[in-house]
């Protein structure tokens, strides 16, 4: 594969204009890294505002032989976006308009370079709901949340990006363009392409237009926090909510260590020495929303919650979100260096789930965070740590490989919603046998022939301990 030549970059120029072509050492910094911590440079950085121009430089990468990776906002967190072996970002930015919202038929067309929480704002003004949610909902672009099948804190009631795609307008790796699926409630024409895409981490195809199922905005909802002084009153709590029967719009939890990250960062003093907190938020109907929300905070005091919070209005839903949401922000600062991993378990299996992180944090000997999404298993787990450190980074990645092993046993996966990267790459084996590898190789050849879009994810390439060594450590 070629890195550039200055005439594949004088053809770029003729295709975008010279504004939407950088070539600069210092512009694309900024393009080789994403929330993963990883940093590979790309040679280039292209800007397309049409599928046209799309189809244009796939067709021109088939010819020329250089790489193309797609990129959203950049906020994955398994390095999906990043140019592993150099190549061009196709910057999806600036195709970023809601084409059209159909208020009677409750769908929304939009580009992939549209903000998540902007769709959500502008479908909430007629009434609607798109509930797909990620932390990262106010940068991250609609087309990385369908590239990565991204969920959110409303996927044990609502489900995650893919339950909301109806349709796709698609480049292939070859320049043609292809449309799938539909915008009708029912369609069940050929082969789920749509499925197949959504989720396939930008190796397939680059999405250029997706079609979003919408629904009615629920009228009412009431959001509670419960600390607890104990990890095992909270996992206890979690189980009792699900066995009640009641499906919260919201079930979340933190950890001890998650809690004290992020009251020092915050310095809130709401939940100071808790063993664990709970958020929860259920949505309806009025009565129902108040009946369930009684239920849970019964459920709170019998697993002896601490303290019990319900908000009173808006303004303190946003401040118990925004506790939600500092997480993130505030384990970064507390370890730049840290490990951050998702995985899945059975809800039943959340309790056992937590205890076992816990305890192998305190064999291997470093701290390690746990919240996530409680409801449907999802749990986000980051290893603190100083990739400086030989000695930390060993036991950080026999610690890795413990939990994975772990979820695996439990009945789980691997990933939950940050998908494979090139982060868990090294440990696909785990769940998906050679012969299901296979296959997936297979797809990906039929899509890409050639192999310019978006190497070196999902398949691990290379020993699987060099791969593993890149995590981590620093590197120089």
């Amino acid at each position: 594969m070629y890195s550039a030549t200055s005439d594949i970059k004088r053809e770029l120029v003729s295709i975008l204009g010279k504004d939407r072509v950088l070539i600069q050492k210092e512009d694309l910094a900024a393009y080789g890294y994403d929330a993963s911590g990883l940093r590979y440079m790309p040679w280039g950085v292209a800007f397309p505002d049409t599928a046209e121009h799309v189809g244009a430089i796939m067709r021109m990468a088939n010819e020329r032989h250089f790489y193309v990776i797609p990129r959203g906002s950049g906020t994955g967190m398994t390095g999906g976006a990043l140019p592993v072996k150099s190549g061009l970002i196709l910057a999806l930015s600036r195709m970023n308009r809601i084409l059209r919202l159909d208020e009677e038929n409750m769908v929304a067309i939009v580009e992939p370079g549209v903000i998540t929480g902007h769709l959500q704002e502008r479908a909430e003004t007629c009434g609607l709901f798109y509930p797909p949610d990620p932390a990262s909902l106010h940068v991250s672009t609609i087309g990385g949340n369908v590239a990565e099948c991204a969920g959110g804190a409303r996927a044990v009631k609502y489900g995650v990006t893919r339950d909301y795609v109806l349709g796709l307008e698609a480049i292939l790796p070859t320049g043609e363009r292809i449309k799938t699926g539909v915008e009708t409630a029912k369609g069940v024409v050929g082969y789920d392409l749509t499925r197949l895409l959504t989720g396939s981490e930008g190796t397939l195809a680059v999405i250029t237009k997706i079609a979003l199922k919408l629904i009615p905005l629920p009228p009412y909802r009431k959001t509670l926090a419960a600390s607890f002084r104990r990890l095992d009153q909270a996992a206890s709590t979690v189980r009792d909510i699900m066995r009640s029967r009641i499906v919260p719009s919201v079930l979340e939890f933190m950890d001890r260590a998650t809690v004290q990250c992020v009251e020092e960062r915050l310095n809130l003093g709401l939940y100071k020495g808790a063993g664990a907190v709970i958020f929860a938020e259920v949505d309806g109907q009025p009565e129902d929303v108040r009946l369930q929300a009684a239920k849970l905070e019964e459920i709170a005091v019998r697993n002896e919650a601490h303290t019990i919070r319900v908000a009173k209005n808006r303004s303190e839903e946003e401040e118990m979100w925004r506790f939600r949401r500092s997480i993130s922000p505030a384990l970064f600062h507390y370890a730049p260096h840290k490990v951050n991993e998702d995985i899945v378990v059975p809800r039943s299996r959340v309790p056992e789930m937590v205890l076992k992180i816990e305890e192998i944090g305190k064999e291997e000997d470093l701290l390690i965070t746990t919240f996530g999404h409680a409801g449907d298993g999802n749990l986000h787990i980051n290893i603190m740590l100083d990739k400086r450190d030989p000695e930390q980074s060993r036991r950080a990645s026999n610690m890795a490989d413990r939990i994975f092993r772990e979820t695996i046993r439990l009945g789980g996966t691997l990933s939950g919603e940050h998908g494979v990267g090139i982060t868990k790459a090294p440990f696909l084996s785990m769940e998906i046998d050679d012969l299901g590898q296979d296959v997936m190789k297979r797809i990906k050849k039929v899509f890409d022939p050639n192999g310019v879009l978006n190497p070196g994810k999902i398949f691990l390439e290379g020993r699987k301990e060099e791969t593993v060594w890149k995590l981590f450590h620093l590197d120089d």
